[in-house]
């Protein structure tokens, strides 16, 4: 090999290995670091530590519902009452099952403790531009900072927007679960639009229309937070509101979830069995800021995993979202503008004024 070819090939290496350290797992971190210390890119500013910014000793109670309630003024008034003054509530008796909820999780958890070789089957390529895919890296953060997270993201409704490449075959029941929570959560989906388009003052049926009717998209997301030995300086995600119209989630047994609440940073304290549901950016914006979309973020735990399953009901990427016609006036302006989803997204994760 001539000295020329040699050059080039340390430099090809050298681009190679830097690449693997950026896209390297936050998991494999975790299990090569040694007691107490985690690297620079995952220590927070103090602005941002949780140790420092987190309302100790106190757990934020935000609204909850029942959906079981009989009485669909009281609960429409409700869900109205907490997208309005609080952008996010708990509901209970929603009847997705318990059971199905816990399958759910074990199909995911199994997936992100599967060997390395297997998960990277479903990593997604460093050029694409979509979201879906198993990884660490989502959007740009300031001086190239870094979340305690790998995630996976893939679509589960509808049926034309889902790729089943994404999808893990390992647990061999990560399908049939997944597609059958897609199926119990249309209800949910459907109460929720229906009573927070009535609480507008608009027909039951026009606030889903806004968002793509029955093509709005479910993405799934599964946020793996592995044990960090420095809890108080590091976040799972930082402080951010969600690009959805609404967004579902459901936790595992570990807190992290925290609400940005009268200038302060709180503990959302978690019901069991319970849906956490986000006002999204879509939905404020529909609403032309009727409804506000929550600021919140996520903490790490030093002894467990933490994860999550927050599931995006988003428009098409090329539907057109902006204040609905009906609640703009010469009182009440439009305070934002009308673009296409996906071009709303490329700006959000890009840090781009909208």
């Amino acid at each position: 090999m001539t000295w020329a070819r040699r050059k080039i090939s340390r430099i090809l290496d050298y681009k190679m290995s830097k690449l693997m350290r950026e896209d390297e797992t936050v998991q494999n971190v975790a299990n090569s670091l040694s007691q107490g210390t985690i690297p620079d890119e995952f220590v927070r500013s103090e602005k941002e530590q949780p140790g420092i910014t987190t309302v100790q000793g106190v757990q934020l109670q935000v609204p909850t519902i029942d959906f079981s309630n009989q009485d669909d003024q009281t609960m429409q008034r409700q869900i109205l009452e907490a997208s309005r003054d609080w952008g996010m509530f708990q509901i209970v008796n929603h009847e997705i099952p318990s059971d199905l909820i816990r399958e759910l999780q074990r199909v995911g958890k199994e997936f992100f403790e599967l060997p390395q070789e297997e998960k990277d089957l479903y990593a997604k390529s460093p050029d694409s531009t979509s979201i879906e895919g198993y990884g660490t890296k989502l959007q740009k953060e300031v001086d190239g900072k870094k979340g305690w997270v790998d995630h996976l993201f893939h679509r589960i409704w509808p049926p034309s927007a889902i790729d089943y490449e994404f999808w893990p075959k390992n647990p061999t029941t990560y399908r049939e679960i997944n597609q059958e929570y897609a199926k119990r959560m249309h209800g949910v989906v459907d109460k929720l639009f229906k009573s927070m388009s009535i609480g507008l003052g608009l027909d039951a049926d026009e606030l889903k229309k806004s968002s793509g009717g029955d093509e709005l998209v479910y993405l799934m997301k599964i946020n793996y937070y592995p044990p960090c030995p420095r809890p108080d300086l590091a976040l799972g995600v930082v402080a951010h509101t969600d690009m959805s119209f609404i967004t579902i989630l459901v936790p595992n047994q570990v807190p992290g979830l925290q609400a940005f609440r009268d200038g302060h940073w709180y503990d959302v304290k978690y019901i069991p069995n319970a849906l956490v549901i986000h006002i999204g950016d879509q939905m404020e914006i529909v609403s032309n800021g009727k409804y506000k979309s929550v600021l919140h973020r996520t903490t790490v735990s030093k002894d467990e995993t933490r994860m999550s399953w927050p599931v995006f009901l988003e428009p098409p990427s090329e539907l057109e979202v902006g204040p609905h016609p009906k609640l703009v006036t010469a009182d009440s302006p439009a305070k934002y503008k009308t673009k296409k989803f996906k071009d709303y997204v490329y700006c959000k994760l890009n840090k781009i004024p909208q």
